[in-house]
C-alpha cells in the first residue's frame, strides 16, 4: 500500500491528467487485463472453491474509505466469557479465484501490487473479482480466510487459529461515520469495542518499542485553474481498524516462525545517516526534537491536522525504506525476523486483493495451523516471491514518487520565479552545490541546485527556476 496518500480533488485541468497518463505509459503500467485473463476471472467469479464451514452466522463489518469496493478484510469483535477479548478478522481468500499456473496467476505475478495514482489505480485482480466475486461486500456470501485471535485484558494475543470459511458482512463502513458512532456512544458493541481493542493494541505497540504512522492523505484541490495543497489527517479510528491488520500480521509471522516455513516483511533499524536527514527535516518544519528524546516518542507528540506535522510524517516514512521479504524453510528462522517499525516478527496476509505475496501467506498460516504441509504450487513460488515483491514495491514506489512530483509541479506551475523560505535537508556529497530543501510553505520537498555548496541544516531563500507537470520537474536555486 502507498506510504503517501495523493489524490486529485475536482476536475483537474488536462495537463496534470495528461502527465498522469504518461507516466502510466512510461513505466509500462498495463492499461487492461487480457482478453483471456478476464474470461478466466469471470469463471471464476461463478465458480469459486467454496469451503466447508459455515461462519455466516458471524457478524462482520467492513471498514473502508467510502468509495472503495475492494475489500480485502471484515471484522467482529467481542469480549471473552472469561475475560479479554476475541478478534474475528475475515480476509478474502484469493486463492478461491485463482488456479495456479493459469493466465490469471500469470498476469497477477506480472502485476504484483495495486498501483495508486491520484486520479485513479491500476488493480492487481481484475474488478469482477477485486471488486465484485472476491470482495468482502455485504451483498452475499463470501470464502474467506477467517482468522480468530484471543486476547487478554491487556490486549496481548494467547491464542491463534485461521481456517478456510464462508463468511458474510453486515454492513461496509467509512471512518468518518465509524468514528461518529463511537464518540457519540451509538456503536453496536462489537464496532464499539474497537476503540477498546485498537487502543489496547497501540499500548501494546509502545511498550514493544514499536511505531505507527498515521501518515495523512494529501489531497491537490483545484481552485481558479490553481492548485492548492491540502491534508486529510487520520482519524483515531483509522489508526484502531490499522492495529486489528497488524495484530494479525503479528500473529501470522508467529504462526510461520513456529511452524518453521514462512515469509516475513522485515525492516532493518534505520542508518544513522537517515535520522541525521530526518532530524534535518524536523527543524526545518519547525518540529522541536531533543537529542534526548527518541524517535518513536516524536512521533507519537505530533498532531496530523497541524500541516507542518503532517509534512514531517510524510518525511517520517523514508525511514522504512530497506523493507524487504525474507523467506524461511526448515525451522531455521532468518537472521533478520524482526520488522524494526513493528518491533516484532510480521507478515504481510491481510490485502490479497491488491498485493501478491499476502495470498501465499495466508496459506502457509492455513497449513501451519493444520499442521500440513503447504499446497505445492506455494512452495514452488516461495523462493521467487521476495524477488517478485521487491520488482512490484519498486514501481509502486516510483509511482508514488513520481506521482509526488507531478502534483508538487502542478501546486507551482504559476509561481515560477518567485522566492520562497526554505531549509536545506540533503547535500549530495560529490556535489556540494545540488542537493534538497524544504520549503516552509508549501510543505515541498524539492531538488536545488546552482551557486557554491549549500549550507546544510540551515534555513535559505531559493527561487523556483521551473515546474511543469507534463515535462519539468520542481527545481530550485539559490537566491
Amino acid at each position: 500500500m502507498p506510504r503517501r496518500h495523493l489524490h486529485v480533488q475536482g476536475a483537474a485541468e488536462a495537463p496534470l491528467r495528461a502527465a498522469l497518463s504518461a507516466l502510466r505509459t512510461s513505466l509500462d503500467v498495463p492499461p487492461d487485463f487480457p482478453a483471456d485473463v478476464l474470461a478466466e476471472a469471470e469463471r471464476a467469479a461463478k465458480a469459486p472453491r467454496l469451503p466447508d464451514y459455515d461462519a455466516t452466522g458471524i457478524e462482520l463489518f467492513t471498514i473502508d474509505p467510502p468509495t472503495s469496493t475492494d475489500l480485502d478484510q471484515a471484522m467482529h469483535l467481542e469480549r471473552r466469557a472469561g475475560g479479554g477479548y476475541r478478534v474475528y478478522y475475515a480476509i478474502a481468500d484469493v486463492a478461491a479465484f485463482v488456479t495456479p499456473g493459469g493466465a490469471l496467476d500469470a498476469e497477477v505475478h506480472r502485476r504484483v501490487t495495486t498501483l495508486y495514482f491520484p486520479d485513479e489505480k491500476t488493480p492487481l485482480h481484475p474488478a469482477v473479482l477485486s471488486e465484485g466475486a472476491a470482495s468482502l461486500l455485504p451483498d452475499g456470501a463470501r470464502p474467506a480466510l477467517l482468522w480468530c485471535v484471543d486476547l487478554d485484558a491487556d490486549g496481548a494475543t494467547t491464542a491463534t487459529d485461521v481456517r478456510r470459511a464462508l463468511v458474510r458482512s453486515r454492513a461496509k463502513l467509512d471512518y468518518e461515520g465509524v468514528q461518529k458512532q463511537i464518540d457519540a456512544g451509538t456503536a453496536p458493541e462489537s464496532l464499539a469495542l474497537l476503540r477498546d481493542i485498537g487502543t489496547l493494541r497501540e499500548q501494546q505497540e509502545v511498550a514493544r518499542g514499536g511505531i505507527s504512522l498515521n501518515v495523512p492523505e494529501q489531497e491537490i484541490v483545484e481552485h481558479d485553474h490553481r492548485y492548492d495543497l491540502t491534508y486529510r489527517a487520520p482519524l483515531a479510528a483509522d489508526g484502531w481498524n490499522a492495529q486489528i491488520s497488524l495484530l494479525t500480521g503479528i500473529a501470522g509471522a508467529e504462526l510461520m516462525l513456529a511452524y518453521g516455513t514462512g515469509i516475513l516483511r522485515t525492516l532493518p533499524s534505520a542508518p544513522d545517516g537517515a535520522v541525521a536527514r530526518l532530524r534535518r527535516s524536523a527543524k526545518a518544519l519547525g518540529i522541536d526534537w531533543p537529542h534526548h528524546v527518541p524517535y518513536a516518542a516524536v512521533v507519537r507528540s505530533l498532531d496530523p491536522r497541524e500541516p507542518n506535522h503532517a509534512a514531517f510524517l510524510q518525511e517520517c516514512t523514508t525511514l522504512l525504506r530497506g523493507a524487504g521479504y525474507t523467506v524461511f524453510t526448515g525451522h531455521t528462522p532468518p537472521e533478520l525476523a524482526v520488522h524494526a517499525a513493528v518491533a516484532a516478527p510480521y507478515t504481510h496476509c491481510t490485502a490479497p486483493l491488491r498485493r501478491l505475496v499476502d495470498r501465499y501467506a495466508g496459506e502457509l498460516c492455513l497449513a501451519a495451523v493444520a499442521g500440513q504441509d503447504p499446497p505445492d504450487w506455494v512452495t514452488a513460488a516461495l523462493g521467487e516471491l521476495p524477488q517478485e515483491m521487491a520488482r512490484g514495491t519498486s514501481r509502486a514506489n516510483t509511482v508514488e514518487r513520481e506521482c509526488v512530483d507531478i502534483v508538487e509541479a502542478a501546486l507551482l506551475k504559476d509561481r515560477v520565479g518567485e522566492l520562497f523560505e526554505a531549509t536545506v535537508v540533503d547535500v549530495k556529497e560529490q556535489q556540494p552545490s545540488v542537493g534538497t530543501v524544504h520549503l516552509s510553505d508549501p510543505a515541498v520537498v524539492a531538488r536545488v541546485e546552482g551557486g557554491g555548496p549549500l549550507p546544510l541544516g540551515e534555513r535559505l531563500r531559493v527561487r523556483l527556476t521551473q515546474a511543469d507537470p507534463g515535462s519539468a520537474k520542481v527545481l530550485f536555486t539559490p537566491a
